[in-house]
Formats: structure tokens, C-alpha cells, sequence
């Protein structure tokens, strides 16, 4: 794994050969931070990172200088990564949280800047994150949700989606809250 940009851009990182996950692959991810350097100021930037694996996109959120990344992954050798990876780069700027998403959604009150979500692609709840986040109110006005998917998903018909971008086998998913006048 590689950090792109930013404070620790090009540190690299041996993920374990025993990792599930699927990480976002480095095209995907430049592209994404790309789009999002437009559309964001990471200095001033609380994220939530739903799905973390290895902590790919909280480790670039944080080298690109957000104020905190919230972690969640519920998977034990995923989140040990996650907690190795940020004693090395001698950060205090991510909250890993071992735990269940769909919990953690209904249960935080906090609000966010930034939310991505990377489920697993054969996931059969993906159709109900985006619900999730909007109902659970977890999105700060103007902030941003990013939801990474397969080509078999499509949620253009949703209210608070914005855009869909395709990187190769990867697809981003663009929302925002709806402003109430």
C-alpha cells in the first residue's frame, strides 16, 4: 500500500498476505483525491472512513492534513493493520474503531465533512448504506459521501446523489445533504 499525497506521500506499507479486503487501488485513489481536492479543504475536514481495511483512504485523508479520520472495520487483522500503520507514521490524527458499520451508523451522533464507505462488493446491504447515512443524519451540510461500489449498483435515482465516476472496475458513487430552505 501507498500513500499518495500529501505529508506522507509515497511512505509505503507490506499488507499482510492474510488481509480480505479489497483495497482501493492506487489509480482509483488519486483520481478520488483529485476530485475531492476540488470539492474539499482537508485542513478543515472531519471524515468518517466506513469499511476501512487497510486504511488506505484514512491515511491519505490524513497526510492531506484533515483534522480526524474516524476509522471503522470490524475485521481483526484489517483494523491491527490499521493500528500499525498509524504507530509508524506517528499519527494521533485517526480513531480506529474495531466494530460493526451499520452499528456505528445508527449509533454516532457525530456529523462529517467527508464519509467513504468501500463495503465488500457482494455486500447485500450496499443498496442501504447511502439510506443509512442521509436517515441517520451523519452528513455536515455541504459535506461530502462517497460510496465505492461494483458496476452492478446504481444509485443515480436517489435524491442526494450527485455524480457517478468510473476508474477502471471501480466506481464512485458522489452524495450530499439536500440544503433545506
Amino acid at each position: 500500500m501507498r500513500i499518495i499525497g500529501g505529508e506522507f506521500r509515497s511512505r509505503r506499507f507490506d499488507v499482510p498476505k492474510n488481509i480480505t479486503a479489497r483495497p482501493t487501488t492506487d489509480f482509483a485513489r488519486e483520481n478520488l483525491f483529485n476530485v475531492l481536492y476540488n470539492k474539499l479543504d482537508f485542513e478543515e475536514t472531519v471524515a468518517l472512513d466506513l469499511f476501512a481495511g487497510t486504511g488506505a483512504i484514512s491515511f491519505e485523508l490524513v497526510s492531506r492534513g484533515a483534522l480526524r479520520v474516524i476509522s471503522v472495520e470490524s475485521h481483526a487483522t484489517q483494523y491491527a493493520f490499521l493500528c500499525k500503520v498509524m504507530r509508524e507514521l506517528k499519527t494521533d490524527s485517526i480513531i480506529p474503531v474495531k466494530g460493526d458499520v451499520f452499528r456505528y451508523i445508527s449509533s454516532t451522533k457525530e456529523k462529517f465533512d467527508f464519509i467513504f464507505a468501500d463495503p465488500p462488493y457482494d455486500l447485500k446491504e450496499i443498496p442501504q448504506i447511502p439510506e443509512l447515512i442521509f436517515k441517520n443524519d451523519l452528513l455536515k451540510e455541504d459535506g461530502i459521501f462517497v460510496l465505492e461500489h461494483s458496476k452492478n449498483n446504481d444509485f443515480s435515482s436517489l435524491p442526494e446523489f450527485q455524480e457517478k465516476r468510473v476508474y477502471g472496475s471501480v466506481n464512485f458513487s458522489f452524495f450530499s445533504k439536500q440544503r433545506t430552505e
